[in-house]
C-alpha cells in the first residue's frame, strides 16, 4: 500500500483506473466540475504574465468599446437639433488645439476619426500582448503538467503498466493535456473578454440611461437557469467521449505494434470490428453531446432577440421623452450588437470548459498515482559493490492472483558465482528475478544485498549496479548505439567493448551505417538473436556487479551463445566477481552454472551442479534428457 492510501479513500479508485475517480461513481450537479480548477496552480507559477495578460486583455476590451462612444457622440454633434451645450461638451472632448490652421468644427470632426482610429490602434496593441502572455502561460502550464503526469507514471511500478493499455495512457498524455492547454490559452481570455465587456458595458450604458440599460440587461437573466441546464447534462457525456478516445488510441496502438501478426492471421477484419466498436461509441457520445449543446446554444439566441428588441421598442419611447439623445441611443445599439459576441463566446466556453473538465479528470488522475513500491525516507545510497543476494522464507503472490506464486524460496548467490534457474512455465522463475530488481515486493520473506533488507536501500541505487536483460529484448527507435548507451554516456570504444562480450560486434561492423544503423521502431529491423545480442550489450556497458538473464538467450543458436558464456565466464573481459543470475529454458544456457535449482509451482524442488542433477534423475535430469534426445517427451 502506498503512503497516501491510508489518508485518501479515492486513491484505490484513482489507481485502478486514469478515466475515473470518486466523482465518477455518483451523478454530479456542478456547473463547472472540481478538476479543472486544478490547473490555476500552474497558471498562477507564471503570475507575472498572468497579471500582464489580465491587464492587457482589460485594456483591449475598453479600447473595443470607445469607438461605438465616439460614433454615438458623433450622431449628437453631426445632429442640428441637438442643443450647443451638447455641440459644447463634444468639442471639449476631441478638439485638437494643437493642430494649425483648423477652426474648431473642422478639429472637432478630425478629433472623432482620431479617436477611433486611436482606439484600434490600442485595440490591437493590448489583445496581442494580452494573447502572447497567455498563450505561453498555456504552453508552460501544459508542458508542467505533462511533466508531472510523467513523472508519476515513471514512478509507478511495473504492475500498474502490466493491466493498462499503452494507448490509453499515450492519450492522456498528448490529446488530453493539449486539452488542457486549450482550457488556459483560450477560455482564460474569454472569461476576461465576457466579464470586461459585459461589467464596462453596464457601466457606460447605465451612466447614460439606468432604464434602458435595466431594458437591455433584465432579459440576460434567463440565461442562468440555461446555463445550468446546459452544463449538468453535458458533462459525462464529454467525459465519455474522452474514455473512447483513450480506447481508440490503446486499440491503433496494439494493431499497429502487431501488424505483422495481424496480417499473418488475416485479422483485419476482426480489428476494424474493434476499432468501429470504439469509434462508434465516441460517435455516439459526440452526437449526443451535439445534441444537447445545439439546444443551448439557439437559446442564447432567443435571449438576445429579446432583450435588442425590447432595447429598440423601448428605446424609441424613451428618445421620443428626450430622456436620451439620438447619439446615445445609437451607443446603446452598437454597444448592444458587440454583447452578442461575449453572449455567443459564453456559450462556447461553457462548451470548452465541460471537454476541459473531462480532460482533467483524466490528467489529474494519472498525475496522482502514487507507487506502492518507494524508497524509505532514510532509504540508503548502494555504494559499495553487490556482493550477495540472497533470498530468505520469501513468499509471493501477484496482486491479481490469490495463490502464491513463490512459496518459501531460500537461494543465495555470492560474488563471482553464477545461479542458473530452470522450471516448466509458470514454475516462478521470473518472479525471482522481478524481486531483485523491486519491481514488486515479496509478502513474505526478504530480499537481501550484501546481507542488509533491499528495501533498506534506494531503488535507484540498486538497479545502478544491475544488468538486465528481458526474454522479450525491447529495442527504441533510433541507433545501435543509442540503444547500446541508452540513458548513459559512453565512448565507441566502451560501446563496442560491450558489443564484443555480447556477439554483437561482428554483425554491427558488416552493416553500413555500423554503429549509426537503424533499428526501427521495437528494433523490427534487425533480426530476433541481434536484438537479443544489443540488449545484452546494453546491460553490459556499465560493467554490473549483477547479471540478471531472463531468457536472454532464447532468440541465440547455440555457437553464438558458447561464445558469449565464454566472454562472459571464461574470457579476460569479463568481470571475475560479478554475481549472474539466468532464467533459462533451455538447460545448456545454465548447465555451466555454479548452481542450478529447479523450480516446481513456485518451489524450489532440487538444487546442485549440473552433474549432480543428472545423478538426481528428477525434475532437470528429465528436462535434459528430453532436450538432448534422449529420451521422448
Amino acid at each position: 500500500m502506498s503512503k497516501a492510501d491510508s489518508q485518501d479513500p479515492t486513491k484505490e479508485v484513482i489507481v485502478s483506473s486514469i478515466s475515473k475517480d470518486a466523482s465518477d461513481l455518483v451523478e454530479e450537479k456542478q456547473i463547472v466540475g472540481r478538476k479543472i480548477w486544478r490547473i490555476l496552480p500552474y497558471v498562477t507559477r507564471y503570475w507575472e504574465r498572468a497579471l500582464g495578460g489580465l491587464l492587457a486583455n482589460i485594456g483591449a476590451r475598453i479600447f473595443d468599446l470607445v469607438p461605438f462612444i465616439a460614433i454615438g457622440m458623433a450622431a449628437d454633434y453631426y445632429n442640428p437639433d441637438n442643443s450647443q451645450f451638447t455641440n459644447s461638451r463634444i468639442e471639449k472632448i476631441v478638439t485638437l488645439d494643437s493642430i494649425p490652421n483648423l477652426g474648431p468644427i473642422e478639429s472637432t470632426e478630425l478629433g472623432f476619426g482620431l479617436l477611433i482610429f486611436s482606439s484600434f490602434v490600442f485595440l490591437a496593441i493590448f489583445q496581442g500582448l494580452s494573447n502572447q502572455l497567455w498563450q505561453s502561460i498555456a504552453y508552460k502550464a501544459q508542458h508542467d503538467i505533462r511533466m508531472d503526469a510523467t513523472k508519476s507514471l515513471m514512478d509507478m511500478e511495473a504492475s500498474y503498466f502490466e493491466t493498462r493499455q499503452t494507448g490509453n495512457l499515450m492519450s492522456v498524455l498528448s490529446a488530453d493535456v493539449a486539452q488542457l492547454e486549450d482550457i488556459i490559452s483560450d477560455s482564460t481570455t474569454s472569461i476576461i473578454r465576457i466579464i470586461t465587456t459585459l461589467s464596462t458595458a453596464f457601466v457606460i450604458l447605465f451612466w447614460m440611461s439606468p432604464t434602458l440599460c435595466m431594458i437591455l440587461f433584465g432579459p440576460l437573466f434567463m440565461i442562468v437557469p440555461m446555463v445550468i441546464w446546459f452544463s449538468t447534462r453535458v458533462q459525462r457525456k464529454y467525459r465519455q467521449q474522452r474514455e473512447s478516445t483513450g480506447g481508440i488510441v490503446a486499440i491503433l496502438e496494439n494493431v499497429l505494434s502487431g501488424i505483422t501478426v495481424v496480417q499473418a492471421y488475416n485479422a483485419s477484419d476482426f480489428e476494424r470490428v474493434r476499432i468501429e466498436g470504439q469509434s462508434g461509441n465516441y460517435r455516439d457520445q459526440a452526437i449526443e453531446a451535439a445534441f444537447i449543446r445545439n439546444r443551448f446554444i439557439p437559446g442564447f439566441h432567443i435571449v438576445a432577440g429579446i432583450s435588442f428588441g425590447l432595447l429598440v421598442s423601448a428605446g424609441g419611447w424613451l428618445m421620443n421623452s428626450s430622456e436620451i439623445s439620438v447619439g446615445e441611443f445609437v451607443t446603446f445599439l452598437l454597444i448592444s450588437t458587440r454583447m452578442t459576441m461575449p453572449l455567443w463566446i459564453l456559450g462556447m466556453l461553457l462548451n470548452q470548459l465541460q471537454k476541459g473538465e473531462a480532460a482533467s479528470r483524466r490528467v489529474f488522475a494519472v498525475v496522482d498515482l502514487e507507487p506502492s513500491i518507494y524508497d524509505k525516507e532514510d532509504a540508503l545510497t548502494l555504494e559499495e559493490p553487490i556482493e550477495s543476494i540472497s533470498f530468505e522464507d520469501v513468499s509471493f503472490s501477484y496482486p491479481s492472483s490469490e495463490s502464491n506464486v513463490l512459496n518459501k524460496i531460500d537461494l543465495k548467490v555470492s560474488s563471482g558465482e553464477f545461479l542458473g534457474v530452470m522450471g516448466h512455465t509458470g514454475a516462478g522463475k521470473s518472479t525471482i528475478l522481478k524481486l531483485i530488481e523491486r519491481f514488486y515486493e515479496p509478502q513474505h520473506g526478504k530480499v537481501l544485498i550484501n546481507g542488509k533488507d533491499i528495501n533498506d536501500y534506494s531503488i535507484k541505487s540498486v538497479r545502478s549496479k544491475i544488468g538486465f536483460v528481458s526474454q522479450d529484448p525491447f529495442l527504441f527507435y533510433g541507433t545501435i548505439k543509442q540503444n547500446v548507451s541508452y540513458a548513459r554516456d559512453a565512448t565507441d570504444e566502451e560501446i563496442f567493448n560491450a558489443l564484443d562480450m555480447a556477439g554483437a560486434s561482428e554483425f554491427i561492423t558488416q552493416l553500413p551505417d555500423g554503429l549509426e544503423s537503424m533499428v526501427g521502431d521495437r528494433g523490427v529491423m534487425l533480426s530476433g538473436g541481434q536484438r537479443a545480442r544489443i540488449s545484452l550489450a546494453r546491460a553490459l556497458l556499465n560493467d554490473p556487479d549483477l547479471l540478471i538473464l531472463d531468457e536472454a538467450s532464447a532468440a541465440l543458436d547455440a555457437e553464438t551463445e558458447k561464445r558469449i558464456q565464454q566472454s562472459l565466464f571464461g574470457g579476460s573481459n569479463g568481470k571475475k566477481n560479478r554475481l549472474t543470475i539466468a532464467v533459462a529454458h533451455r538447460l545448456a544456457t545454465i548447465r555451466n552454472a555454479d548452481e542450478i535449482i529447479s523450480m516446481v509451482d513456485g518451489a524450489i524442488v532440487e538444487r546442485g551442479k549440473h552433474e549432480d542433477l543428472l545423478i538426481n534423475e528428477s525434475v532437470y535430469a528429465s528436462q535434459w534428457s528430453i532436450q538432448t534426445g534422449e529420451i521422448e517427451p
